[in-house]
C-alpha cells in the first residue's frame, strides 16, 4: 500500500518518461510534489523501491527502472499483465519504446530503417561540426516518427546525468528549432557542434550540460543554430 505522495512520485516518474523520454531532475519531482526539499524526494524513492515498485540501476546518474505501478492506476492505461518497465536512462525520444526495441541484438524486427552516422558530436566542450556521412545504421522503424533522422557517435561526459554516456550513438530528428529543455545538436558560430539541453536566458540562448563538472554556455541568438532533437539512443555494451 502507497501513500498518496507516493503513488503521486511514481506516477508523475512514469508520465514523465511516457510523455517526454526525458527523466525528470530531483528538484523537477521535488516541484510536482510541492515539497520543501530534495530530501523528501529521496525518501519517497526509496520507500518505493523497498516496495518493489521502482529499482535503482547502479553506476548511472539518475537512473530508474519502474517495475509495477499501482492496482489503481487505470487498467486501460497501463495493464497489469504485459507491463513493459520504463527504463530512466536519459532522453528515449517522445515515444515509448515498444517491446520491439529492447530484444536481443541479432533478433529480427518487423521493419526496420536505414539512417546515416554524420560522425561524432560532443558531449562535453564541443569539437569539431558534424562530419559528412561515415556509414549508416539500421534501427527499428518504431523507434522514430516522420521527418529526416541521423545518428551521431557521443564523445564525451557532460550529458551523464541524462543517461547519454561516452561511446553511445543518439538518434536525432532534423529540425532547425526547439523548445526550452529540450536535447538538441547546436551548432555554435558555424564551427563547433555539441549535445546539450537548450534553454532561454531572456535574449540569449543557453546550451546547458546534465553533469556539475561543466558550466551552461551563454550565447546570442545569432551565433547558435539547432541542428537537430533528440529522440532515440543506441548503447552497445561488451
Amino acid at each position: 500500500m502507497l501513500t498518496r505522495k507516493q503513488q503521486e512520485l511514481l506516477l508523475f516518474i512514469h508520465e514523465r518518461m511516457k510523455e517526454s523520454g526525458i527523466p525528470p531532475s530531483f528538484d523537477e519531482m521535488k516541484d510536482a510534489l510541492d515539497l520543501a526539499s530534495k530530501s523528501g524526494i529521496h525518501r519517497l524513492i526509496t520507500a518505493l523501491e523497498e516496495r518493489g515498485f521502482i529499482r535503482r540501476l547502479p553506476n548511472r546518474a539518475r537512473a530508474l527502472e519502474v517495475i509495477k505501478l499501482p492496482d489503481s492506476y487505470s487498467s486501460s492505461l497501463q495493464p497489469k499483465r504485459g507491463f513493459s518497465p520504463s527504463v530512466i536512462e536519459g532522453s528515449r525520444g517522445k515515444t515509448q519504446p515498444p517491446p520491439a526495441q529492447k530484444a536481443a541484438a541479432g533478433d529480427d524486427f518487423s521493419s526496420s530503417v536505414s539512417i546515416p552516422v554524420m560522425g561524432r558530436i560532443a558531449a562535453g566542450v564541443p569539437i569539431s561540426a558534424i562530419q559528412n556521412n561515415t556509414h549508416d545504421i539500421t534501427i527499428p522503424a518504431e523507434m522514430i516518427g516522420s521527418g529526416e533522422h541521423y545518428a551521431l557517435e557521443v564523445k564525451g561526459d557532460s550529458m551523464i546525468e541524462a543517461g547519454i554516456l561516452d561511446g553511445d550513438t543518439v538518434i536525432i530528428r532534423n529540425a532547425s528549432n526547439a523548445n526550452p529543455g529540450e536535447i538538441v545538436v547546436a551548432l555554435v558560430d558555424d564551427e563547433e557542434a555539441t549535445l546539450k539541453r537548450f534553454r532561454r536566458k531572456g535574449a540569449s540562448i543557453a546550451l546547458e550540460a546534465a553533469n556539475p563538472a561543466y558550466e551552461t554556455r551563454i550565447f546570442g541568438p545569432d551565433r547558435v543554430k539547432i541542428q537537430g532533437k533528440l529522440v532515440g539512443l543506441i548503447r552497445r555494451y561488451h
